[in-house]
């Protein structure tokens, strides 16, 4: 069997498993970077959100 052309190199071992986390890991989004995402975009939500939270203090609830 012939190799194709874009098989140029014979990459095996530690580079190529290297080369793959390399990939998973940069193409996933961190997760502080999801929470900041989930946050309320404009001031009226934002509003509404601290008042949540103001009220569920209030009301003895944990996180």
């Amino acid at each position: 069997m012939t190799k194709h052309i874009a098989d140029k190199s014979q990459e095996t071992g530690p580079g190529r498993l290297r080369n793959f986390t390399r990939q998973e890991r940069e193409a996933g989004l961190h997760p502080s970077i999801a929470i900041l995402h989930e946050r309320p975009r404009n001031a009226a939500e934002a509003k509404g959100r601290r008042l949540a939270e103001f009220t569920r203090i209030d009301r003895g609830h944990r996180v």
